[in-house]
């Protein structure tokens, strides 16, 4: 399945709240597999973004429509990336190339 990063930032709301932040975690999990995702890395990070987020989802639709179910909630905003694996990479480059 593709990968995705998202870098969070925690909006007014989030910060007032932080100590429901887990539990909205949970919740952000739940979000992801009813679209068929998988949060597999969550780290609170340090500098111009408050936590990193590593999924996988079947399409990038699918990780459209867990995003926008949980941006609602109004708690975070969110950058999301597709990432290529190392392998990934290669295969791209090798084709590019011709």
């Amino acid at each position: 399945m593709p990968t995705y990063i998202q870098l969070v930032n925690f909006r007014e709301e989030g910060t007032e709240n932080i100590e429901e932040g887990p539990e909205r975690l949970d919740e952000a999990k739940e979000v992801m597999r009813s679209f068929g995702g998988e949060m597999d890395l969550f780290y609170l990070t340090m500098g111009r973004y408050d936590a990193v987020v590593v999924s996988e989802f079947p399409d990038d639709e699918s990780i459209a429509q867990a995003t926008l179910t949980y941006l609602q909630e109004g708690t975070v905003e969110t950058e999301t990336l597709r990432a290529f694996a190392e392998d990934e990479y290669r295969d791209l480059v090798e084709t590019a190339s011709g």
